[in-house]
């Protein structure tokens, strides 16, 4: 099963990712966490990325597309992937389609007020990646899973929010014109659980047609 999440940032994509992976038991490849990757990696191309991750400016497609590509040759993507970060441009989607084909597009949706809210003050742990919110139960500045500090990622800042944000919104509907009625539109203003429901429900059909 070959997957695209669409969704701003804070829309629970990561985590709807993840309990596809889990269910279906194919690997989700984020865009986002790799360059993540290469920006610790330090180097020209670690600062570059840095740099405009920072600002909430997209990475150019020829360094998105290599990266990917070399990802999707791995062997835990032969029976399919998700991929959460990719494609966010018309072009991107072009690139991706001269590669392969992708059964189904799930595009998650929240009012842009309040992704801000959820983004401002999320607080991500740097050793086991785990996310927390400061507005939740119980946050204490410590990771829940392994105990270590959490923080706030520059991409979470107010200023560069707004940039991400307004980015998101001009690439979209482009996006799920292209895909047309491969897309199942989900809304993430509930719990996580609430939202996924649907969602597996919908991938357990196609699966059970393919």
């Amino acid at each position: 099963m070959k997957l695209i999440l669409l969704g701003a940032a804070g829309s629970g994509k990561g985590t709807m990712a993840k309990k596809i992976s889990a269910d279906f038991k194919v690997p989700q490849i984020s865009t986002g966490d790799m360059f993540r990757e290469i920006a610790k990696q330090g180097g020209t191309l670690g600062e570059k990325v840095k740099k405009l991750m920072a600002s909430g400016s997209l990475i150019p497609n020829e360094i998105t597309f290599e990266v990917l590509k070399k990802r999707l040759e791995k062997d835990d993507c032969k029976n399919g992937f998700i991929l959460d970060g990719f494609p966010r441009s018309l072009d991107q989607a072009e690139m991706l389609k001269n590669v392969t084909d992708v059964d189904a597009v799930i595009s998650i949706e929240l009012p842009f007020s309040e992704l801000e809210k959820r983004l401002v003050n999320r607080r991500i742990c740097s050793f086991c990646g785990d996310i927390d919110n400061v507005s939740y139960e119980g946050y204490t500045g410590d990771c829940r899973k392994c105990g270590k500090k959490l923080f706030q990622r520059d991409d979470d800042k107010p200023e560069a929010i707004k940039n991400r944000l307004e980015v998101y919104k001009k690439s979209v509907t482009p996006l799920i014109n292209f895909y047309g009625d491969k897309v199942m539109t989900v809304s993430s203003a509930g719990s996580p659980e609430e939202t996924y429901a649907p969602v597996k429900t919908f991938l357990s059909k196609l699966e059970a047609k393919a």
